[in-house]
């Protein structure tokens, strides 16, 4: 026998259906919510939901019936009525639904058999239609109100059922977690983020002890895990290190068994912004010792480096040897060559040391074949000499820096370079070619230099050596390679204004010839230098300043970022970077330049990442 008037029991279960029915409600704007700074403060503190007792709410704690007249006469139609509702599943929702007309039945002594038994029949559905709205209710404030809406059918129909009590405590659970995530998020999207405890960590806690794996607590958790990531992050963005682990300590504990990785990966983010932000600083003050006042800027690049880097930082005790060396400067002389040791044995490239002096960078005006791009010409005056290698970097000198770090270059990662193919007369993209090959993608000699290596290779290469010999080697400014180019001249050419002179210079003359016969189409006339490609390094003469082939051979990278003029370059001679910039400069006419391309003015741009049968490098070093 159905119960329509619940007793003790279904008192106590009542209850705990109002309670939970009032916690949706008090987060309802417009139904007696407390404001939203107190709520977000209060759930945030301590993680807790509170439960409102404004009596506005009591009357959806009920299920309103709605009023259907029974009386033996109209008994039969009724019963027809209610078993189609049933039928048709219209369980609850008005006065022709199933339920209140059972209801109304059961009050009628002759039919209350047959009302008792259509509501057997009928709580199962409205359970079932429970079931389904609490499946979204985490997630949809709506479904979460339809659950109430049958529950509050199905206590009305039998309180005591084990499946009412059950579907009740189901529904209490579910708001309970889902008031804890809201305050979770409030408290979250606040800033609250409870590493010192309640904030958002202690609501998505408490909903995942009431229900573990809850699919949006945990959300929750891996949000409070991403603020606080952040905040390490915006701590090392702001090179404060100390407190960027702090954070990172924090992020660590709020999911130990599933966040490691994650925080890993942190951690590795920011000891990467304190190498950069450490290596950034060493460059800044190492680039700052030949420039007047440098030595105590860089001391002050010093002790910025000291208060953010690790004990025995390598890069600070660089800095610190290098602000020493620039105090105790060693006496060169122009011209004089050198080499520096190597950590790992053997000796690094040949080094000639460019005498300071001034020159006029750049076009001159109305210089046939120039483009704006060579403009404005413009003094730039060299206070202090440099050392320039004497040759482009080899083949085998890029071997061994291969071989002692294991870099590898951008052609053997992409896993192709840009060579000349003989048969169609141009330059083709051919797999498998890297480094160690020659123009045509075969394996090169190591006197020849070394091809295939895109600017950030070379920029890599020019670290190591700074590193094995102690010494601050680079790539060259674009001035210092036009100035040591031009040593001294201001023709169109490095050599004059004319066609160069037998062996002067690996370029495009018209008396070439490929293996195949091919000449060149645009070339200086009655020239030929005995190679179709690249020669090893050294075959042509040195210019005056004892270089070899700064135009000829191969065309080179140079340091300094694109720029569509010189207008704003610097005035010292120093490189024009702009950080993390993708365009680099080559200067210097190749073996398969026009003479247009070999001017001495002529620059052009470069991806970073461009590899070709072209293009190499060579160094300089800060004396």
């Amino acid at each position: 026998m159905l119960s329509r008037e619940p007793g003790l029991r279904g008192i106590w279960i009542a209850l705990a259906f109002c309670a939970a029915f009032c916690a949706a409600c008090t987060r309802d704007a417009g139904n007696g919510a407390r404001p939203q700074e107190d709520a977000a403060s209060a759930d945030a503190a301590e993680g807790s939901v509170t439960i409102s007792g404004d009596d506005r709410d009591a009357a959806g704690l009920t299920w309103p019936v709605p009023a259907v007249e029974a009386t033996e006469e109209n008994a039969a139609e009724l019963r027809r009525r209610a078993t189609a509702a049933l039928s048709e599943g219209r369980l609850h929702e008005d006065a022709d639904a199933a339920i209140p007309i059972y209801l109304a039945l059961s009050t009628l002594p002759d039919h209350a058999r047959f009302a008792e038994a259509g509501l057997q029949r009928a709580l199962p559905r409205v359970l079932a239609r429970g079931d389904e709205a609490l499946t979204g209710a985490d997630e949809d404030i709506e479904a979460l109100r339809r659950a109430a809406q049958l529950a509050a059918v199905a206590r009305t129909v039998d309180a005591e059922d084990a499946a009412v009590v059950d579907f009740l405590q189901r529904l209490d659970l579910a708001e309970r977690v889902r008031a804890l995530n809201e305050a979770g998020e409030k408290a979250l999207a606040a800033g609250t983020l409870g590493e010192t405890g309640g904030g958002a960590l202690a609501a998505f806690r408490e909903a995942l002890e009431l229900h573990p794996r809850q699919p949006r607590a945990r959300q929750g958790m891996a949000a409070v895990e991403s603020a606080l990531i952040r905040r390490a992050e915006d701590a090392a963005q702001a090179a404060d290190f100390e407190l960027a682990q702090r954070w990172l300590a924090h992020a660590a504990e709020v999911r130990p068994d599933e966040g490691m990785e994650t925080v890993t990966d942190a951690l590795a983010r920011v000891a990467q912004l304190r190498a950069t932000r450490v290596t950034r600083l060493r460059d800044l003050g190492i680039a700052a010792l030949p420039k007047f006042g440098g030595v105590d800027l860089a001391r002050r690049h010093l002790v910025e480096m000291l208060r953010i880097a690790r004990p025995g930082d390598p890069a600070a005790a660089e800095l610190r040897e290098r602000i020493d060396l620039a105090v105790h400067y060693g006496l060169y002389a122009p011209g004089q060559v050198f080499t520096d040791a190597l950590q790992t044995g053997g000796r690094g490239p040949q080094m000639a040391v460019v005498p300071h002096g001034a020159f006029t960078m750049g076009a001159a005006d109305g210089e046939r074949d120039a483009s704006d791009y060579e403009r404005p010409a413009h003094p730039i005056r060299f206070g202090r000499g440099f050392g320039m290698s004497i040759r482009e970097i080899t083949v085998g000198e890029f071997r061994r820096f291969i071989a002692a770090t294991g870099h590898r270059t951008r052609a053997e990662r992409r896993g192709f370079s840009m060579v000349y193919d003989e048969r169609s007369g141009n330059f083709v993209r051919r797999s498998g070619v890297g480094w160690h090959s020659d123009y045509l993608g075969v394996p090169a000699d190591d006197g020849l230099p070394v091809l295939h290596v895109s600017a950030r290779d070379a920029q890599a290469y020019v670290e190591w050596l700074a590193e094995q010999t102690g010494r601050r080697y680079r790539l060259p400014s674009e001035a210092e390679f036009e100035y040591a180019l031009r040593a001294g001249g201001s023709g169109r050419y490095p050599w004059g204004d004319g066609p160069p002179s037998p062996g002067q210079a690996n370029t495009t003359g018209a008396n070439d010839r490929s293996p195949a016969g091919r000449t060149w189409a645009n070339a200086f006339p009655d020239y030929g230098d005995g190679h179709w490609g690249p020669a090893p390094v050294g075959s042509m003469a040195a210019n005056s300043w004892g270089l070899h082939d700064l135009d000829g051979n191969v065309s080179e990278w140079v340091a300094d970022c694109w720029h569509h003029s010189y207008r704003r370059a610097p005035k010292d001679g120093s490189a024009w970077v702009n950080p993390g910039c993708r365009d680099q400069v080559i200067r210097g006419g190749s073996w398969a330049s026009s003479p247009a391309q070999t001017r001495s003015a002529w620059r052009a741009p470069a991806s970073v990442d461009t590899t070709n049968a072209r293009i190499g490098f060579r160094v300089v070093r800060d004396l």
